[in-house]
């Protein structure tokens, strides 16, 4: 464990600073599209634009696992119904920054885990989070010239530094308030709960396509 990697989310970080503009994965293995049948089943066309089409289409401003799924039809809920329910041991938090949380990167030098939560601090407020939970993922900002989208990206194979910037670069400027609060959106798996295979699947689903100009 290196345990000086740690940073605790409970300031405001400039935008320019953190806003993703170059390629977000660091690894090979998730700049590709899995070949889960279920998500290949459900993959709708404008899923993922390039090109002048970024920016646009139905899954460009991520707020949220149900308002994301909401687009697919009935006979894909009945086909799939696992698609449409996070995994066992996997849940979904909309919190405002500061987030409140220190996170601790992982033994393997990838992905993040919480140490421990800021007192009084949002995370501590939503009742859910605990230490020792692993990021599966956050909402990031990627900007291309005068566009720019809102995507639930998967963080379990990205570096602590990577992962930091994509959780900051969720801006006020750059979201769509709900209720008043701009919120970045994390999904954390309970290890003694979740079965990291099906985490995977799940994963696979929001991973950028290789072609993606997340990925670029």
């Amino acid at each position: 464990m290196l345990l000086g990697v740690k940073l605790q989310l409970c300031l405001w970080i400039s935008a320019d600073a953190l806003t993703v503009r170059g390629p977000l994965s660091t690894s090979n293995a998730l700049l590709k599209k899995g070949a889960h049948p279920r998500g290949a089943a459900l993959s709708m066309s404008g899923m993922w634009g390039s090109g002048l089409e970024f920016g646009k289409g139905l899954f460009t401003r991520y707020r949220g696992f149900d308002a994301f799924m909401a687009p697919f039809p009935d006979e894909d809920r009945e086909m799939y119904p696992e698609m449409f329910r996070l995994p066992d041991g996997v849940y979904e938090v909309a919190l405002e920054r500061p987030l409140g949380i220190a996170f601790e990167e992982r033994d393997d030098g990838r992905g993040v885990v919480v140490d421990y939560l800021v007192e009084g601090g949002n995370a501590e407020a939503s009742g859910v989070i605990q230490s020792g939970d692993i990021l599966i993922a956050t909402t990031a900002v990627k900007v291309i010239g005068a566009k720019w989208e809102v995507r639930l990206i998967p963080v379990l194979e990205l570096g602590f530094d990577t992962i930091m910037s994509a959780i900051g670069s969720n801006e006020p400027k750059w979201l769509q308030p709900v209720n008043g609060k701009y919120l970045v959106y994390l999904q954390f798996q309970r290890p003694k709960d979740a079965d990291p295979e099906e985490v995977k699947r799940h994963l696979e689903f929001f991973t950028p396509p290789s072609d993606s100009s997340w990925v670029r």
